[in-house]
């Protein structure tokens, strides 16, 4: 796509505040920035709500996330004096999967987990996503092996959106020493080894020597593993 290439060229080589600026200011509908509130996305929380940029910024409340994790989210709320816009699963699918199939059906096959992953994420990342042109991640290349080959610029299929990921070649020290360096709150289960965190039942924290995505849904045979957020893209030249 001849859109996705030119704003890839605009932001080649620059800087994470400077991708964000430069998407802010794009004439296209708006952008907006979906956080789950961990470590990468509170560095681009930061760089948003501290430069007053025009990027509108929500969450995703699966019903099953940490304690630590709604205390960012008060903390980042109170930190800033701006409106993160919260997203819930739909009532009636949320109801209907409960009923038919129990609380903990995804720990049963890896089609129960993704149809977990369906209700309480991705129909909700649809309607946050419904009216914007550009979808700000907090995706760095180092997270999992199916992001390293990712362009910071892609083409999102299943959403029809472009999607940017300014943080895409930062380093995990980075990141870490960015949040210290501006004092920005951090769920407190980092400090504990969970590196990758969502829903409460379906993370854990990692060991030493495993990878990034070892604590998401450990259970599984699979190296690639996502829930759906992410894996629907083709590449900046398509």
């Amino acid at each position: 796509m001849e859109k996705i290439k030119n704003i890839l060229n605009l932001l080649k080589d620059k800087s994470a505040d400077e991708v964000l600026r430069i998407v802010s200011g794009l004439d296209l509908k708006s952008a907006v920035f979906s956080t789950s509130l961990g470590y990468e996305d509170q560095v681009i929380t930061h760089l948003i709500f501290s430069n007053e940029l025009n990027i509108e910024v929500f969450t995703l409340d699966t019903g099953r996330l940490f304690p630590e994790t709604y205390s960012v989210l008060s903390s980042t709320l109170n930190r800033y004096k701006k409106e993160i816009k919260v997203f819930y699963p739909n009532t009636e699918a949320s109801e209907e999967l409960l009923t038919k199939k129990g609380p903990f059906s995804f720990y049963e096959s890896t089609e129960n987990r993704k149809e977990c992953c369906n209700v309480r994420k991705v129909e909700p990342l649809k309607r946050a996503l419904k009216g914007h042109s550009i979808w700000v991640t907090g995706i760095r290349a180092e997270q999992s092996g199916n992001r390293q080959d990712m362009p910071m610029v892609e083409w999102d299929v299943a959403n029809q959106i472009i999607k940017v990921h300014p943080l895409l070649y930062w380093t995990f020290e980075e990141v870490k020493n960015f949040i210290k360096l501006h004092n920005i709150p951090y769920n407190p289960l980092h400090d504990k080894g969970f590196v990758s965190i969502g829903c409460q039942p379906c993370t854990r924290a990692i060991k030493e020597g495993e990878d990034f995505r070892a604590g998401r849904w450990w259970w599984e045979d699979n190296n690639k593993k996502e829930c759906g957020l992410h894996n629907a893209s083709k590449d900046a030249t398509a």
